[in-house]
């Protein structure tokens, strides 16, 4: 009898140990305004970006990807919980209400058996942050101060280091304590590239990037000329997008040394990417750990004389997008819209868990992106110097308005138009879609809030 307990409980413990084995280990990259186009497999010729392109090319590449809100805080919640803003209810200001907390993907994940982790820049106010994860360390550029102190604050023994190193060196040291008896999923949020917003010089990076893109001289932003800019409603030409245009590109000058400094940013998580896929190596896990990397907003680089993010234009809307499942050598390409909460219900399909239906999001390893023909976008914060607006985006058409002057609309036929400069909503010929779109964007947004109120 004793004999044949010690063998029953030799084989659950042999048949959990195996169970947690073919289980994917799960790593979440997330960078801070990294925009769509700021990637060398996207077709940048500039940018050096050769651990995110390996896993692009090896992986699966969603050149449509979008977020659903192009600012870090409201973005940060539905990549949490698969919700879009409207539903979630979270932007700047708030704090993140507990029922949502309690069905995010750091949650089910755990429920399934899961190591969790996140470092970085969590970016919601959430008071209950330290139970969201099984380990888990919050924090972003230190706002004390108006130089490079706003990245270099951390330390790794005896040297001060950049946030980038920073977050790389928590993520691989977490990655070393792991054991092949339980799956982990780690969250990673990199700080960069985000401005150090009160610094003059905005950009820092690390000594060892120095050399990158020295000699780069950087093609002018496209609808530099102020005609484009001219055309933005007022409270747009005298908001937040223009200020920060003065702080970063508003010279020549300016401009190059501000491009250099996002780029190198940039390259710099792409070298500790490849330092924590290295570490993965080392241990034996690189054929089990799927790998997605993501940026949390799209940016405005001086087109229409604007900075930042905030506003319905593909610039703020559009971010890199890549998942790397090496249990699945099938690379590919997808045009299919692939947006920011998907995150969470992919994570929990790649974990094996059922998608909770109250996700809005799709899987995007299970789920059929092609069905999904148009999405919305919105920014919702109330504050005087960025106009909330709100949009639909189908495969041709974009349609949207600020919501405290609804009167004010803009229609572009992304086809004929991908640059938006043509703004159709005036035009007769176009009454018919432009009606067609404020109907369909009026009523998915009524669903959206009612999800949100229940």
């Amino acid at each position: 009898m004793k004999k044949a307990l010690i063998l029953s409980l030799f084989f659950l413990v042999h048949f959990q140990v195996a169970q947690a084995q073919q289980k994917p280990n799960l790593i979440f990259i997330l960078t801070d305004d990294q925009r769509w186009d700021a990637l060398g497999f996207a077709g940048n010729e500039i940018i050096q970006t050769p651990e995110m392109d390996r896993l692009a090319r090896e992986g699966i590449y969603f050149e449509n990807a979008f977020v659903t809100t192009p600012i870090c805080a409201a973005s940060r919640a539905s990549i949490l919980t698969g919700l879009y803003e409207r539903t979630h209810g979270y932007t700047f200001g708030q704090e993140f209400q507990e029922r949502f907390a309690q069905s995010s993907y750091p949650i089910l994940l755990r429920e399934a058996g899961y190591n969790t982790a996140f470092f970085g820049k969590f970016g919601i106010n959430y008071p209950d942050f330290g139970n969201l994860f099984d380990t888990g360390d919050s924090y972003d550029r230190n706002g004390n101060f108006d130089d490079r102190r706003g990245y270099f604050f951390k330390t790794i023994g005896e040297d001060t280091v950049h946030l980038t190193k920073y977050t790389s060196y928590q993520a691989q040291e977490f990655i070393k304590a792991q054991t092949s008896d339980q799956p982990f999923a780690l969250s990673l949020s990199f700080s960069a590239p985000h401005a150090h917003d009160p610094a003059e010089d905005q950009y820092f990076w690390s000594e060892d990037v120095d050399e990158l893109y020295a000699e780069v001289t950087f093609p002018d932003p496209i609808l530099k000329e102020e005609k484009y800019f001219l055309d933005q409603p007022e409270y747009v030409r005298t908001g937040e997008n223009r200020t920060r245009w003065y702080w970063r590109f508003d010279t020549p000058e300016k401009y190059q040394q501000s491009m250099r400094g996002y780029y190198r940013m940039i390259s710099e998580v792409d070298r500790e990417i490849g330092q924590i896929r290295k570490v993965l190596e080392e241990k034996g896990m690189a054929d089990n750990t799927v790998i997605i990397v993501m940026g949390d907003n799209g940016y405005f680089q001086g087109e229409r004389q604007l900075a930042g993010k905030w506003l319905m234009y593909e610039n703020s809307l559009r971010v890199p997008l890549i998942l790397y499942d090496p249990r699945n050598s099938q690379s590919r390409v997808v045009s299919d819209f692939a947006l920011n909460i998907d995150i969470a219900p992919t994570l929990v399909d790649l974990a094996g868990i059922r998608v909770p239906k109250s996700m809005q999001g799709l899987s995007l390893v299970s789920s059929d992106l092609g069905s999904r023909k148009n999405f919305i976008a919105e920014h919702l914060w109330q504050v005087e110097i960025i106009p909330p607006s709100e949009a639909i985006r189908t495969e041709k058409w974009k349609y949207f308005r600020y919501i405290n002057d609804p009167g004010h609309e803009e229609l572009y036929d992304l086809a004929a138009d991908p640059l938006e400069i043509s703004n159709l909503a005036t035009d007769p010929v176009y009454k018919n879609e432009l009606k067609s779109l404020r109907k369909k964007m009026e009523k998915q947004v009524e669903t959206l809030v009612k999800a949100g109120e229940r």
